[in-house]
């Protein structure tokens, strides 16, 4: 169960960001390290630097490390590995297509992502799923690197669940749009309720998923 998240997490959250690897590409390149043809080599290690770095948040969850700069930091370089140096904050200005907010530049980039980790501790008033959710939106509402924010970000999501005792989800790229509204809406308005919502809806689902296989496997005889 948990290599078959690990394939679906990879592929769908690096398709968000349109990588154009199938399910069954990425299947192949994560567990049989099969090459996959017309495909660039960016995009191999797109899904190969995603599911290692999946790990490495699960290897330092099972440490019972709080989240932090320098983790995020790792997060990020390990996921930019063969692609681009990770781990450095930008310093150029950065527009998203379609978005309804500016992203912060220079010192007030700056300033505010040294915010974010100040606050990660615990945000007042946030419930668990909330502060997940605050989580993810404000770091990609900041946008500190150059590229792979979003794939950071749905990283630091699963690791703020894990170290509060959920289970891992995934944002289906299917649901790209309501995703994309969701963050918009903490990102020019402040309001997180869609994507806390979003994120309680997938850990209700995944549960229950989970739950399922369970009972499955306790009705099973034994051989």
């Amino acid at each position: 169960m948990e290599n078959a998240f690990e394939v679906e997490y990879t592929h769908h959250s690096t398709a968000i960001e349109g990588n154009t690897l199938t399910l069954m590409e990425t299947k192949l390149v994560l567990e049989d390290g099969i090459a996959i043809g017309g495909k660039s080599l960016r995009e191999i290690y797109e899904v190969v630097n995603h599911n290692k770095t999946y790990r490495y948040v699960k290897e330092c969850i099972g440490k019972g490390f709080a989240l932090e700069e320098n983790i995020v930091k790792d997060i990020h370089a390990l996921l930019m590995e063969n692609i681009l140096t990770g781990g450095i904050y930008r310093r150029e200005e950065v527009v998203i297509s379609g978005a309804s907010h500016t992203l912060p530049a220079g010192n007030e980039m700056y300033a505010q992502i040294k915010n974010f980790y100040v606050e990660l501790s615990g945000k007042n008033g946030l419930n668990d799923i909330e502060l997940v959710a605050w989580t993810h939106a404000e770091f990609v509402r900041i946008h500190p690197f150059l590229d792979g924010n979003g794939r950071t970000s749905r990283l630091l999501m699963n690791y703020q669940l894990m170290a509060k005792g959920f289970l891992p989800v995934y944002i289906a790229k299917e649901d790209r749009l309501a995703y994309y509204n969701a963050l918009d809406q903490y990102a020019a308005h402040g309001s997180l309720d869609d994507f806390a919502d979003m994120i309680a809806l997938l850990e209700e689902k995944k549960l229950d998923k989970y739950l399922e296989l369970a009972a499955i496997q306790e009705q099973e005889p034994l051989a």
